[in-house]
Order: structure tokens, then C-alpha cells, then sequence
């Protein structure tokens, strides 16, 4: 009988591990009050990784601070060719690039760095909420405020409206071209709730391109200097897609299209994700008569830098980006011992920007052994050259000014110069150095590499694109074959 009664009192727990199991080995897990650190640990057990390596640390002064020696900078020298193919032959054409290598190269960052697009990805449905007339400096502008409403229906849970917003010059006498930014500051009249961007200020700032009231002799925000060129402005919020940490995995568009459910290893993460709801917007613009679609770029700075450069790899219809201080998972090096690692990047703070599959590169104790940054597929090179022909500026600031060490500048300056081989197979200029990455040296601070449809130029600011957006502007405007209305009033 005592028997009979301990069995009778551990059944509920007995039965809720029997539960669990059977739910496990169905996919269906409980993640309602799921954390990083619970989403984390699922994707560890699912690659079999018992242990990762700890990133280094920003502090200089901690035991495992991070490497700023360049005798040991350059750990894995030889980065993968990005004009061979996989099976050795090198690429010699355009046709060669557009059919095999390319492929090649999108089909390793998706399964290995940043996982894909579901193929069932819901529409979105675009709503204009708000719509009005204001001025921009001394422009008038036609200000709308929307939200894309995505399809929930297959999860009606998890509710996802996009937020965007458009200002568009008000007296344009043909399509303009339309710069879309990752949290850019729109007008208030059609604005929503500013979000707060890490490394790009507060609410109200000028999300990286300036604060909301400049100091004395500041360039004027870049919302005034597009305006004044005659390009529309596009702002979209990317916690609007998807959340910036890794609890919110089971939530957003991600969450949305996994029912709730954690991630397979090759699913995207939020970097992904972005530029997902950055191509829903385009989608809208390309019905938006004022605009020129043909003529849309994209930007960034800090994680929101990576994702306009990732944004640009995988959208061709994107025509031009500003990949603003991108530091690691955006143009700088994996293989790189600087700064941020691929450690950093597979540890619980950030690794919800990546697929499940990048952890593998973070691993010491794993079913499948160890791997580095030098087992990786592809690189930094590889994403930027992802971009080619098209309009492509690197941006960068100075350590002085707060743009981080710890961002790599000459790695992500190397990864440039490695991309230019692509850039020049399909007729477009690169950045026209000599030099191959292994010995290619940064130019100096101020000095800007513009000639070609792939850019350089580290400003002597901090850690934002501010003062680059007035060479960008005419950069763009040069290729883009826009002339503005000063040019023609």
C-alpha cells in the first residue's frame, strides 16, 4: 500500500516528463514564458554542441579582452575564393557568376550564417493610417504614415504589423528615388513612437545620421539632405518585424511562420528577418507612382548596418545601400582576430541575428567536434560581393569618436577589397586599389574611395554614417543619373 501511494504521488511528475517528451518528439514545446537563454539552449541541444567558446571581451583591460595586435590579426589568411566555384573551376563570365558561383555563395549563407526565407512567407498588406503636408527645412513634402499588415491566419497568436513610413517631395515633376532606413528619423507629423537603436542614440535622435538638434556647424540631418536632393525618404522599424533579442525568436515574423515554436537550425534569424520586411516594403513602393522603384536604397548602422547589407545581398531590386559601422556579421572579416568574434555572435546575446547553424562556429565540445571562424563557407567578402553591380558604400567612423575598435575597420576594408574581383566581372568599377586584401592598407580617415559603384570612406566621427551622407548623396546621384532640383528648378 505504501507502495501504491509513492507511485500515486510522483505520477504527476512522472507523466508531465512523459508529456513533455511526447510533445518534444512532436516539435511542440511551450515557449510562452520562453527566454534567450531557453531558445539558446534548445539550438545547442539541437546541434549536439555541449559547449561554446566565451567572446572576447570590449574591455581591454579584462583577462579575455579582445585581440587588437595586427602580428595575430590574420589567424585563417586565405579567404575563400569568392570567383571559384566549389568544384574548383573559376568563374570567367557573367553567365558563370549569375547561374553557378552566386548561387553557391546565397545558398551557404543561408544554410551555415543566416538562415532562410520560409517559402510559405505570408503577404503583407500595406495600409496608408495617416497621410499629410509638412516641410522639411524649406521643402514641402507629402508625409504617410502605413503599417503592412501581415498575414496571420495560419497563426492568428502572433499579430505582425510592419511600420513604415514615406515622405516624398511635394513638387516633384517625375519619380523620385527613395532612401529607406532601418529606425530613420521621418517627419512628426506622420511619425510613430521613436525605438531606441543601440549605439545611435535616444528617442528623437537622428537614429544614427545626427541628433534630433544638431550642435552649431553640424550637417543637417539626413532627412533634410535627401529631401533637398529630391529623393523620398523611407523609415521602417525593425522591432516591428522582429525583436532584437532572442526570446522574441518565438515571436514576430519568425515566431509567425514557426507557430510559435523555436527554430530548426538553417530557419533565419533577425538579420534575416529585417530584410525580409525591408522587401515588403519595397513591394509597397513599387505601387508608390511618386517614387522611382528602379531607384530604392537601403541603410543602416551598428546591427541595422548588417542588415542593409544583408538586405542588399539577397534583394536585387534594391539599387544602392550605406552600410553604416557593421562591424561583425555585417563587412567585417569573420576570419579576422580583431575586435567582436564569431564568438560574440554565437553566445546568448547575440545570436538570435543568425541561423541556429552559425553556433557550430562558436563550438568546443560538440557531437561533431569543434569548428572556427576558418571553417566557415563563405565571408564578409563574399555578402558584400553578393552586392555586385550595384551601388555599394562602406561606412565607418573613428575609434576616438566612439566607432569601436571592436569594429574592425581595416577588416572590413580587407573584405571590400575582396569583393572588388566581382564588382569588375560585371563591368562595375570597385574601389580601385592595387593591392590584394592580404597587404591592402586603409586610406586615410576623410579620405573617400568614390569612384566606382563600390565606395569606401572612414569619416572622423563616432559611431554613426552622419557625416558620410553628404558624399553619398552625390555619389548615388552620379550613378543613379538623379540631378537635383537645384539643378533644375
Amino acid at each position: 500500500m505504501k507502495t501504491d501511494i509513492c507511485f500515486r504521488a510522483g505520477w504527476p511528475l512522472i507523466a508531465g516528463v512523459l508529456i513533455a517528451a511526447a510533445l518534444w518528439g512532436q516539435g511542440t514545446v511551450d515557449t510562452q514564458n520562453w527566454t534567450a537563454a531557453d531558445d539558446h539552449r534548445n539550438m545547442l541541444d539541437q546541434l549536439g554542441i555541449k559547449a561554446l567558446r566565451p567572446g572576447p571581451s570590449g574591455n581591454e583591460s579584462a583577462p579575455n579582452h579582445a585581440n587588437y595586435d595586427a602580428a595575430t590579426a590574420n589567424p585563417y589568411p586565405d579567404l575563400p575564393d569568392v570567383l571559384t566555384l566549389k568544384n574548383g573551376k573559376k568563374v570567367t563570365n557573367k553567365a558563370m557568376w549569375w547561374n553557378q558561383r552566386r548561387p553557391e555563395i546565397v545558398e551557404e549563407f543561408e544554410r551555415e550564417v543566416l538562415g532562410r526565407v520560409p517559402k510559405a512567407a505570408p503577404k503583407v498588406n500595406w495600409e496608408v493610417t495617416k497621410t499629410a503636408d509638412a516641410t522639411v527645412g524649406s521643402h514641402a513634402v507629402v508625409g504617410k504614415q502605413l503599417l503592412g499588415h501581415v498575414d496571420n491566419s495560419s497563426y492568428p497568436d502572433i499579430k505582425v504589423d510592419i511600420q513604415m513610413t514615406v515622405v516624398i517631395p511635394a513638387h516633384a515633376k517625375a519619380p523620385v528615388p527613395a532612401m529607406m532606413m532601418f529606425g530613420g528619423r521621418s517627419i512628426p507629423e506622420v511619425a510613430f513612437p521613436a525605438p531606441v537603436f543601440p549605439g545611435r542614440g535616444g528617442p528623437g535622435a537622428g537614429a544614427g545620421r545626427g541628433p534630433a538638434a544638431p550642435p552649431p556647424n553640424a550637417d543637417p540631418p539626413a532627412i533634410e539632405q535627401l529631401i533637398a536632393d529630391g529623393w523620398a525618404v523611407v523609415t521602417i522599424n525593425p522591432g516591428s518585424i522582429q525583436a532584437d533579442n532572442g526570446a522574441g525568436l518565438t515571436k514576430g515574423i519568425i515566431g509567425l511562420v514557426n507557430k510559435g515554436q523555436p527554430r530548426k537550425p538553417d530557419d533565419w534569424g533577425s538579420l534575416r528577418a529585417w530584410a525580409w520586411g525591408a522587401s515588403r516594403g519595397l513591394d509597397y513602393l513599387e505601387t508608390e507612382k511618386a517614387v522611382n522603384a528602379k531607384q530604392v536604397g537601403i541603410e543602416g548602422v551598428s546591427r541595422y548596418g548588417k542588415a542593409a547589407l544583408v538586405t542588399m545581398a539577397f534583394d536585387t531590386r534594391f539599387a544602392v545601400v550605406l552600410i553604416g559601422s557593421s562591424g561583425e556579421g555585417g563587412a567585417k572579416l569573420h576570419r579576422r582576430n580583431w575586435g567582436e568574434a564569431v564568438e560574440n555572435l554565437t553566445g546568448s546575446g547575440e545570436y538570435h541575428w543568425m541561423a541556429g547553424n552559425f553556433l557550430k562556429y562558436g563550438a568546443s565540445d560538440a557531437a561533431f567536434g569543434s569548428k572556427t571562424a576558418g571553417d566557415l563557407p563563405v565571408d564578409a567578402h563574399e555578402l558584400l560581393a553578393l552586392c555586385a553591380p550595384r551601388l555599394t558604400f562602406v561606412s565607418y567612423g573613428v575609434p576616438e569618436k566612439g566607432d569601436a575598435k571592436w569594429l574592425d575597420h581595416q577588416g572590413s576594408y580587407m573584405a571590400a577589397i575582396a569583393a572588388g574581383p566581382v564588382f569588375r566581372l560585371l563591368g562595375a568599377k570597385d574601389l580601385g586599389v592595387t593591392e590584394d586584401y592580404h597587404t591592402a592598407r586603409m586610406p586615410a580617415v576623410n579620405v573617400g574611395l568614390l569612384d566606382g559603384q563600390l565606395a569606401w570612406r572612414q569619416h572622423d566621427g563616432g559611431h554613426t554614417d552622419g557625416p558620410n551622407w553628404k558624399y553619398f548623396i552625390p555619389w548615388a546621384d552620379k550613378f543613379l543619373h538623379h540631378a537635383s532640383p537645384a539643378e533644375h528648378p
